[in-house]
């Protein structure tokens, strides 16, 4: 009858722990909970046969059921915990901007305006505008200067004012989709793609932005220089201590390949290979498991990268910092006097068009009522 019992408990219980690991297995935390679920199946079982053979009256035995008991509840609390602070970090993502506090022509907006009146309207055949994140309060301002005064929804793809982010904007210009982007310059692969589609980019300058990288707020290093930087997103650096800061690991963060501070990054390395970004297996909608590159978490041993622009004003929380880069900020004032390094121009980006309105609107974006709208928004005139 022991023997009955035993199998019979131990099939029970092999099931349940069977259905609670296949459950894990298609969970954002799978590699924790699978071994555990299978752990804690087989100890239960282990201590369901020694129960059912009389052993708990050995001390032994039931110190090391307690120990099992204990280590499994210990294991599971320090985990969720971790998860918890892991969750509670700040995460600079492009995905956390409400853009909808700077479309043109909602309620206390936050796109600027003229001074005066716009020299140049545009009524009908609006062109379609579509970018980056950081870049909507500039198109959007331009919109508000210069097209009709109505609603121009960011999730309507027909819209004529909207952000699909620097990727998604990009293949929408060279299907046709859209008249201008405006972006980073693209990167090679992007132009590439234009290319083997037969489609001729042209890329206008309209503004200029620094390059910047960011650190928690309580990282004691407050500055570095370009050739730190690529060691470190070379992989070649890979504690603070090498640059003055704590005994922490550096974790550098990398963005998604075809975004334009991803674009910026690669530029910025001057041919020098990427390390391997920090990622995470995600279970998509279809049930499988895939990589992507994890999103900046604000951790004491992190480092990221933007724009001047986003980290600064869109991403306004005080939890980080820009690093010096060559001893020198990134400030307005830097930008323009070229002291600090790594300054890039953005660009409205066209197709071949066929919008009637193209060509004036871009000349109007580079003359000085365009231009005021760059430098008011928080960016920097190429004038």
């Amino acid at each position: 009858m022991k023997l009955v019992g035993s199998l019979f408990m131990a099939v029970s219980i092999g099931i349940v722990g069977l259905i609670a690991t296949i459950f894990a297995l298609f969970s954002r935390e799978a590699d924790f909970y699978v071994p555990f679920f299978l752990g804690i199946t087989i100890g239960l079982i282990i201590l369901g046969i020694l129960a059912i053979y009389g052993q708990f009256y050995k001390k032994k035995v039931r110190v090391s059921a307690i120990t099992f008991v204990a280590v499994a509840v210990v294991s599971c609390f320090s985990y969720e915990g971790y998860q918890m602070y892991i969750n509670s970090l700040e995460v600079v993502s492009t995905q956390d901007v409400d853009l909808t506090q700077y479309r043109p022509f909602v309620e206390n907006t936050k796109v600027v305006s003229l001074n005066d009146e716009s020299t140049f309207t545009i009524n009908d055949q609006l062109p379609k505008l579509d970018g980056a994140t950081a870049l909507y309060p500039v198109y959007a301002a331009f919109g508000r200067a210069v097209y009709p005064e109505k609603d121009y929804p960011l999730e309507d793809k027909n819209s004529e004012i909207l952000s699909s982010q620097t990727s998604n904007a990009f293949d929408r210009l060279i299907r046709g989709e859209v008249d201008i982007v405006f972006m980073a310059h693209p990167s090679e692969v992007q132009m590439n793609s234009a290319e083997q589609m037969g489609v001729e980019l042209t890329l206008t300058p309209i503004g200029r932005e620094a390059f910047v990288f960011f650190v928690n707020k309580d990282n004691p290093v407050e500055k570095l220089t370009i050739n730190q930087i690529q060691k470190i997103y070379s992989g070649e650096i890979t504690n603070w201590r090498e640059v003055g800061g704590n005994d922490e690991v550096i974790r550098a963060f990398q963005r998604p390949e075809g975004s334009g501070s991803q674009s910026s990054l690669i530029s910025f390395m001057d041919g020098i290979p990427l390390m391997e970004p920090p990622n995470e297996e995600i279970v998509s909608g279809m049930g499988g498991i895939i990589t992507e590159i994890s999103e900046y978490k604000n951790r004491s041993n992190a480092i990221g990268f933007s724009f001047r622009y986003f980290s600064h004003e869109m991403v306004k929380n005080g939890k980080i910092k820009n690093i010096a880069v060559e001893g020198v900020l990134p400030t307005k004032e830097t930008i323009q006097n070229n002291s600090y390094p790594i300054v890039a121009e953005f660009y409205a980006v066209t197709a071949n068009s066929s919008n009637p309105h193209v060509k004036e609107f871009i000349e109007w974006m580079q003359s000085d009522q365009g231009q005021q709208i760059v430098e008011k928004t928080g960016y920097v005139s190429v004038k």
